[in-house]
């Protein structure tokens, strides 16, 4: 089985490019000459460069001895929190910004959900001197309102998308609807595995570093040749399709998938794509997404913000039919209990979407010698809000305010 793109941009029936004719010149371009672009050598060495001195590449492995006394087995953390930018989203909007100054662009467009893209896109634009405009949901805004203000310091233009749920998917459409107006200046930096053809693959190929690391970093560490499993938040994908990319084709790592399941997966208030949606298109691409019988989108609910979205990436939809990757549900309960505890067993905060990672955990079997890899793929600062009100709320349900 064969998990990488395609020649015409899918994974088995998943992917492709569908978009207006004002941008098909923009994704043709730029399908011709990505791979090209981040093979060449010159790029590799500054791309490199970059990552090492400014985002503070490789990221440790870290043992967790507080979850792997709780699930029996050994749990190690990749701290992609630790990134200069907070997440792992760094890792492609560095690659995605110098890859626009090669193709001649000069302005930048993103859209953002929890605010992690778009502090990223905009840290980018500001080392590279690109002007930067970032769509994000007005309620996004609102809950991750910490993050409005890095990206505003960082030089980028926020612009409320006031739509629909007024969130992610808000968000990308309105992202869209600027490069479609912007056509010959304008690069859209995505921000995760969805949209059309090449975004999931160049992003995926971006975020691959978390893998490429792991390659040696779990014989140094652990003493066994790979992890027995690696565990991924997903909502678009990003940080999952980096986690699990050099593992894909070696059935001896497990990949587990953790979804937002919200409030339930039978409560109308999730984002479990994979468990509640079907083929359709959305933002570019043919892939699994939460629909009505006529085929429109069903607004996607989580706690979190940057998997508070309807669809999920290609790759992900194709390593879910396969059965290449396990995806589990997890509430918005479940996660917020995950953080907490992390945060008080070992005093890392975690944010709420690698929290999804950390809870799928009590839905697996481990055996003791297994080496369990979970992407920490951002900090929880931007989300110390809604993790005080949690807790307060639980202490005030227990009589102990």
């Amino acid at each position: 089985m064969n998990y990488q793109i395609d020649e015409n941009g899918f994974y088995g029936p998943y992917g492709g490019a569908y978009v207006p004719e004002v941008l098909y010149s923009n994704v043709e371009n730029l399908s011709r000459n990505y791979q090209a672009i981040l093979n060449d050598p010159d790029f590799k060495k500054e791309l490199s460069r970059l990552l090492k001195v400014y985002v503070g590449r490789e990221t440790p492995l870290y043992h967790s001895p507080s979850l792997s006394e709780v699930y029996n087995t050994k749990v190690y953390l990749k701290r992609e929190d630790l990134c200069h930018s907070g997440s792992h989203k760094i890792n492609n909007t560095l690659g995605q910004v110098l890859l626009a100054k090669r193709l001649g662009k000069t302005r930048i467009v993103a859209e953002t959900g929890a605010g992690s893209h778009g502090v990223a896109t905009a840290m980018a634009c500001a080392l590279l001197k690109l002007p930067c405009f970032i769509y994000m949901g007005e309620v996004d805004i609102q809950r991750q309102f910490p993050n409005v203000g890095r990206m505003r310091l960082l030089g980028a233009t926020v612009i409320p998308a006031l739509s629909g749920s007024k969130t992610l998917k808000d968000a990308t459409n309105e992202a869209f609807r600027d490069w479609i107006n912007n056509p010959l200046n304008t690069f859209y930096v995505l921000g995760s595995v969805v949209g059309p053809h090449p975004y999931p693959d160049m992003v995926a190929r971006l975020q691959s570093v978390i893998s490429q690391e792991l390659l040696h970093q779990v014989p140094e560490i652990t003493g066994k040749e790979k992890p027995d499993y690696v565990v991924a938040c997903v909502g678009g994908g990003s940080n999952a399709a980096g986690s699990f990319y050099h593992f894909l084709n070696d059935p001896e790592v497990k990949l587990i998938a953790a979804e937002a399941a919200g409030k339930g997966l039978d409560s109308g208030f999730t984002a479990a794509a994979t468990f509640r949606g079907k083929p359709g298109i959305l933002h570019g691409s043919k892939t699994k997404f939460m629909q009505t019988n006529e085929g429109q989108v069903v607004e996607a609910h989580s706690i979190s913000a940057g998997l508070d979205y309807p669809g999920i990436g290609p790759l992900h939809a194709w390593l879910s039919d396969t059965g290449r990757a396990k995806f589990v549900a997890v509430t918005d309960d479940e996660a917020l209990d995950a953080g907490l505890a992390l945060s008080q067993m070992e005093g890392i905060i975690p944010a709420i979407e690698s929290a999804h990672a950390l809870a799928a955990l009590s839905q697996l079997n481990f055996k003791t010698d297994d080496v369990v890899v979970v992407c920490l793929s951002g900090r929880g600062d931007k989300d110390l809000e809604t993790y005080i009100q949690y807790s307060n709320s639980k202490k005030t349900a227990h009589g102990n305010v």
